[in-house]
């Protein structure tokens, strides 16, 4: 199932995608995809509702963040092996813990505005894991238990801010419109294997990015554990898992970044595509 919300910013109206790609309004059903409607039962009785009973929003109606009010979105640093190589990093001996601002989050294809100042814009495409049941201490054994769905998220990042600013990644992860996520929650029944999902992402039409889950060094059940050990996650959580190389920081023979007026585009097989332009904020 592939739940997501739709309409004005702040307005966001939920929906899901019935088998022709169409969006329809759920609105009658659930308030929004957020929080306590992200439990096991609650997706059961959504997923028993005929698509074809609900109205049909329009095409061209706007995409938001597939996931309302989320409380924590977290960050796994270097958590593909390809990607630590490019960036000259040692391989993690624990998964790398950061945070992203949840004024960050936007819709998939919304603008990512460049903030004043910046000379070092980049790029991540990521899974996302959508917590859908309270985890504390919990096993690798029982963690997909507390997975609501999956989601594409882009991990955009100020390097500059981040690395060469006194310290502390979140400073360079938090500008508004540096997270979009979406277009759609993807329930976790529908995700056969979260270790071999394609992902891949374009500036202007030139591929950058072109990796597979398959290389993370932690994979998804391992995470969702480790970080249940530092922190409770709450149903609407989102953990950002990584990304695979291929970013601007590490491209050869020089670095590139975002400039005003590029488009971003990526994707994750059977998660959706999103689109961005790049404008100056």
């Amino acid at each position: 199932m592939k739940l997501l919300r739709w309409g004005e910013k702040n307005a966001e109206k939920p929906g899901m995608i019935d088998s022709a790609g169409q969006i329809r309004d759920l609105s009658a059903h659930i308030d929004d995809i957020s929080g306590g409607n992200l439990s096991d039962n609650t997706l059961l009785k959504l997923s028993n509702i005929p698509p074809d009973t609900l109205p049909i929003v329009d095409p061209d109606t706007r995409i938001g963040p597939c996931v309302g009010n989320v409380g924590k979105l977290i960050c796994i640093g270097l958590n593909y092996a390809d990607h630590a190589a490019e960036a000259n990093m040692p391989i993690p001996e624990e998964p790398i813990l950061f945070f992203k601002s949840t004024s960050a989050i936007c819709g998939p294809n919304d603008d990512v505005l460049i903030p004043r100042g910046s000379t070092k814009t980049d790029w991540e495409v990521e899974l996302g894991v959508v917590i859908g049941k309270e985890a504390r201490y919990i096993t690798e054994a029982d963690a997909m238990d507390h997975v609501a769905g999956y989601c594409v998220v882009n991990d955009v990042s100020e390097r500059a801010f981040q690395l060469e600013r006194g310290g502390q990644w979140v400073k360079g992860k938090s500008s508004d419109t540096f997270a979009p996520i979406g277009p759609w929650l993807v329930t976790r029944d529908a995700v056969a294997d979260t270790q071999d999902l394609d992902l891949w992402l374009e500036v202007d039409g030139q591929r950058y990015q072109n990796g597979n889950t398959a290389t993370m060094i932690f994979a998804v059940p391992q995470l969702i554990s480790y970080v249940s050990q530092f922190m409770s996650l709450q149903p609407g959580d989102i953990i950002a898992t990584g990304t695979p190389p291929g970013v601007g920081m590490g491209q050869k023979p020089e670095p590139v970044y975002l400039r005003e007026g590029q488009t971003m585009h990526l994707g994750i097989a059977g998660l959706g595509e999103q689109r961005q332009t790049a404008r100056n904020a």
